[in-house]
């Protein structure tokens, strides 16, 4: 299935160093994906993922993966303290907590890790989400959420 994808730049990243991509960590948005959108061209926000996904399965690109997006805050991930240099950031419009992920977002996740698998030897342990490296801090994904998408991972990429 091929899903719309189009560039919306976000100044919010650093050049260097350059990113890792050792894995990904998801989030949800909380707003809508417009809002989403508008909210990361501002420059107050100081926040950016790589890539958001709307409910329909559209893709918003907004750093591009060679680059350091602001997504993870004060984290930790396989003893890294800054994730934001090695894990790649895609955020889900919508709040977890209040609507599931749609089976088109799931979708549109799984071609754009499609993507990248094999280039850079990902495998589900290379995967996160933002309630996991910033515990008592962030709570997206909803468990539940983060459940499915991890066995829809596993599934399409064993």
């Amino acid at each position: 299935m091929s899903f719309a994808e189009f560039h919306a730049p976000s100044g919010h990243f650093s050049n260097v160093p350059a990113h890792a991509c050792r894995g990904v960590c998801f989030h949800h948005t909380v707003k809508s994906f417009g809002e989403t959108l508008a909210y990361m061209q501002t420059p107050a926000s100081k926040v950016s993922y790589h890539v958001v996904i709307a409910a329909d399965g559209t893709r918003a690109l907004l750093v591009p993966d060679g680059r350091v997006a602001w997504h993870a805050g004060v984290s930790v991930f396989k003893g890294h303290t800054n994730p934001n240099d090695i894990l790649l950031g895609v955020a889900f419009a919508g709040d977890t907590h209040r609507a599931p992920l749609t089976g088109l977002q799931i979708a549109s996740a799984l071609d754009w890790l499609a993507q990248r698998w094999h280039r850079h030897h990902w495998t589900p342990d290379c995967m996160t989400d933002h309630r996991q490296v910033a515990p008592g801090r962030k709570d997206d994904l909803a468990p539940a959420e983060w459940e499915r998408l991890i066995a829809a991972i596993t599934r399409h990429f064993a």
